[in-house]
């Protein structure tokens, strides 16, 4: 059996910041569970989350790992075509890259995450997602950007932020499809 083979029955928890606000208990686990960097330092504000963090650190049940930049760059791709690359911070982008690497090593890979972005950026790179405190996506938006004012769309990873005609600050929505569109 090559190793990995024997990685393929593996799980991996990759978790949030929001995971620990929400109260989750890594010691109720026993699959491997991960975060990066960025979420440690997002703990360090909140005292009570900081302690159940730093516990779990200590005994080993959560392990920090910071993404390759290959998988960063994956992830910035995905999440720019689907229209959430301006919607992700710099520890979300690692927190999918770092569930893709590890789904790309063999592992079972799932993020607990109630960032309704993450969520959809999962779902377009096919890596499982637990919400805890929200009901959670229950499919993959794509957005567009428009003008509430003169109602001209553009294009979900447009660099701009202010519409190109009447100068009125964009906002974004899902695009409509079929599959997607709303029954009357």
């Amino acid at each position: 059996m090559t190793p990995q083979a024997s990685n393929q029955c593996k799980q991996a928890i990759v978790l949030d910041t929001s995971a620990f606000v929400a109260g989750f208990d890594p010691f109720s686990l026993s699959e491997e569970q991960v975060t990066v960097p960025k979420v440690e330092e997002e703990i360090k504000r909140n005292s009570m989350v900081k302690m159940r963090f730093e516990a779990a650190l200590e005994s080993g049940k959560v392990k920090v790992k910071a993404p390759s930049q290959e998988f960063v760059s994956k992830v910035k791709e995905a999440s720019s075509k689907i229209g959430d690359s301006f919607k992700l911070s710099e520890t979300d982008t690692e927190l999918l890259a770092l569930a893709l690497e590890l789904k790309s090593s063999g592992y079972n890979s799932k993020i607990v995450s109630d960032d309704y972005s993450i969520q959809n950026v999962a779902t377009k790179l096919e890596i499982e997602f637990l919400a805890l405190a929200t009901f959670g996506i229950k499919r993959l938006l794509e957005w567009i950007r428009y003008c509430p004012a003169c109602y001209r769309e553009y294009p979900a990873n447009a660099s701009f932020k202010k519409c190109q005609i009447c100068g009125t600050e964009l906002k974004r929505k899902p695009r409509r499809t079929k599959k997607n569109a709303k029954v009357r």
